[in-house]
């Protein structure tokens, strides 16, 4: 089957998973990325899109997530995040949704134009799939919040998401944010320096676009992360950041398939 491109530019293209063999690439980079003990995989994988970056001369894996999209009627309880947050405040959203996950880049290839080129794929699924939600877990790594204590504060004080749809303790293992920040000095500023070092870049790129996240922080031993829950609202998107984005996603290359037809293009067997 002809790959689906999404984009291609420079030196790199990203492109729809076709087959068990793309998956598995998927998943063996996601081990090494999270450092897991066994290969990464679970129920929700043969349930998602897989997007591949790829080095267009070598054709090596530099980069990978998923999305799950979800139905505008669609329980949130579907979701990968519903494992780790209680969601029942978001059920009232309106329209399509998208679920971002596993979203990592090969650490030997950590460069700014292998994190655009994945946002300018994500650009193209949201656009083509009508997505008026964009959420998912951002992972910090390492099981230590007080690691990132700065980030934490960062997020407590400027980016907490509306309190209706902020998502309700699920997890066993969860620090509050207020918890966390508890021997702070009154009125103390996060550190906006040590905050952005701190920050993981998929969060830093919600965050400017508009982004939100809950009020604590979900340890997760299997992936060795602890995670924050994040949305993002597409309509609170500004023009000027949608047009930055859609020059990345430009041009785009499709195959045969239509995108409206993703989830009958990769079954895993």
């Amino acid at each position: 089957m002809e790959p689906l491109l999404l984009v291609e530019k420079g030196r790199h293209r990203a492109r729809l998973a076709q087959d068990t063999a793309d998956l598995m690439a998927a998943r063996q980079l996601r081990s090494r990325c999270f450092q897991t003990a066994v290969l990464d995989q679970d129920p929700f994988d043969p349930h998602c899109h897989h997007v591949l970056i790829e080095d267009r001369t070598s054709g090596e894996l530099v980069g990978c997530f998923r999305v799950l999209i979800l139905e505008a009627e669609a329980d949130f309880e579907l979701s990968y995040s519903a494992q780790f947050y209680d969601l029942a405040g978001l059920n009232g959203f309106i329209g399509r949704k998208m679920e971002l996950g596993r979203f990592c880049i090969d650490p030997q290839r950590l460069d700014t134009d292998v994190l655009r080129l994945a946002w300018g794929a994500v650009t193209q699924l949201v656009d083509r799939q009508d997505i008026k939600l964009l959420f998912g877990c951002s992972s910090f790594s390492g099981t230590d919040p007080e690691h990132y204590l700065e980030a934490f504060a960062l997020l407590h004080y400027r980016y907490q998401g509306p309190e209706g749809w902020r998502p309700a303790i699920k997890a066993q293992q969860v620090r509050r944010f207020v918890d966390l920040l508890q021997d702070r000095a009154p009125g103390k500023k996060p550190d906006l320096k040590l905050a952005q070092i701190q920050l993981p870049s998929l969060l830093r790129s919600y965050l400017s676009m508009g982004g939100w996240v809950g009020d604590h922080v979900v340890i997760d031993g299997d992936l060795n992360t602890c995670h924050v829950f994040t949305g993002l609202e597409i309509g609170d998107i500004s023009a000027r950041r949608k047009r930055q984005l859609r020059e990345v996603a430009a041009p785009l290359q499709v195959s045969h398939n239509d995108p409206a037809q993703l989830a009958s293009d990769f079954k895993e067997p």
